[in-house]
């Protein structure tokens, strides 16, 4: 019985502990970039687009599926860069543990 107090009570500073990764995560700012940095998009740590930067050079009314592709790109650049900053802070706060539906 004393073992499984033990387990219960790692699980759950294991638990605070990634529960406080997640939150320092969410104050993070993820950056993505296309075009040779003509077009950019920040997401914030929850994930959610925060702005999108256009250089003049890009805005073409004769280019718009080139700025479209661009900004898809930006995105999908910023929501890689999020991904990997998320996967980072969940190893280091389980220290190497994989836990199923963290990341």
């Amino acid at each position: 019985m004393n073992n499984m107090q033990q387990i219960l009570a790692r699980a759950q500073k294991l638990q605070a502990k990634v529960g406080d990764a997640q939150k320092k995560f969410e104050t993070e700012e993820f950056m993505g970039t296309a075009g040779s940095g003509a077009v950019s998009v920040v997401l914030n740590g929850r994930g959610e687009a925060k702005s999108v930067s256009l250089s003049k050079d890009v805005v073409d009314p004769e280019e718009k599926d080139m700025l479209e592709d661009l900004i898809l790109a930006a995105l999908n650049d910023a929501k890689s860069r999020y991904d990997t900053r998320y996967a980072e802070i969940m190893k280091d706060a389980t220290g190497g543990i994989n836990l199923p539906g963290i990341f």
